[in-house]
């Protein structure tokens, strides 16, 4: 579902300022796979998330998704089959606009657009329907504006938007890193549900080594613009934070000197 060959990605080339953020990064993920990424700051976690989504271009290699090569392609040509959350949740819905308008808009996503505005009665009760689902009591709340909701509500929502159209990849970048201790693990639990309600290949960027572990089937780790792991199956299931300490150190050559990832 979605191939990375051989991608490179330099910032602020030829400058004091140069930085390689990635370098020959190669990954694969199968249809229905959940990618926990992780890695220190400045590993490329976020940068390779970005080249996925059209927001950097790279300087060498091949981005396909679904059998298309989408390298040259710009980030909006490559929404109608990508969904994405970002880190702060008021960047992924519109505040001024109610619930069932801003689901409205994530229903028509990638479809043409015309003069004719409003909600069906079949539309309005899909998305109660699915807000149902989230058990946090939107689902009779469809007129009010989204600024109103809390972050995590806001975000639980932003999920929902962003695969109310099964996507072909799910991007997730550190999309619970903003709410509080109580409000990250509810939206954690509403992000697996609807993964795996839809079987959506997924890639989640992460600094909690505990939920990289916990989620998802395979982990891949980064280090400098490089993947150094990819743990799936039975020895991820087995896997603990120690243990990934010492593989890191193992595949580095360092010790894993990240105070966030760490204290999380």
């Amino acid at each position: 579902m979605l191939r990375v060959n051989n991608v490179y990605k330099t910032f602020h080339t030829g400058t004091v300022n140069e930085k390689i953020a990635l370098y020959n990064v190669n990954m694969e993920l199968r249809e229905g796979d959940f990618i926990t990424l992780i890695g220190g700051n400045g590993a490329g976690k976020s940068t390779l998330l970005n080249c996925v989504a059209g927001v950097y271009g790279v300087d060498q290699g091949t981005i396909v998704i679904d059998a298309n090569d989408v390298t040259k392609l710009p980030e909006h040509k490559r929404a109608s089959v990508l969904g994405r959350v970002f880190q702060d949740p008021m960047m992924g819905t519109a505040a001024n606009m109610g619930i069932e308008e801003n689901l409205a808009l994530a229903y028509r996503r990638g479809q043409k657009r015309s003069l004719k505005w409003g909600i069906t009665r079949k539309e309005r009760n899909l998305f109660r329907e699915q807000l149902e689902r989230l058990e946090l009591g939107l689902e009779d709340r469809l007129q009010d504006k989204v600024g109103l909701l809390s972050g995590g509500q806001r975000q639980a929502l932003t999920l929902l938007m962003a695969t109310l159209k099964k996507p072909k990849v799910l991007l997730l970048d550190e999309h619970t890193a903003a709410l509080d201790p109580k409000t990250a693990p509810k939206v954690l639990e509403i992000t697996e549900q609807l993964i795996q309600a839809s079987n959506l290949t997924t890639m989640m960027v992460t600094h909690n080594m505990r939920d990289a572990i916990k989620h998802g089937n395979r982990l891949i780790m980064m280090h400098e613009g490089r993947i150094i792991l990819d743990i799936n199956g039975e020895e991820k299931k087995k896997l603990t934070v120690e243990d990934l300490l010492e593989r890191f150190g193992q595949a580095s050559g360092e010790e894993f000197a990240n105070d966030r990832a760490l204290l999380s």
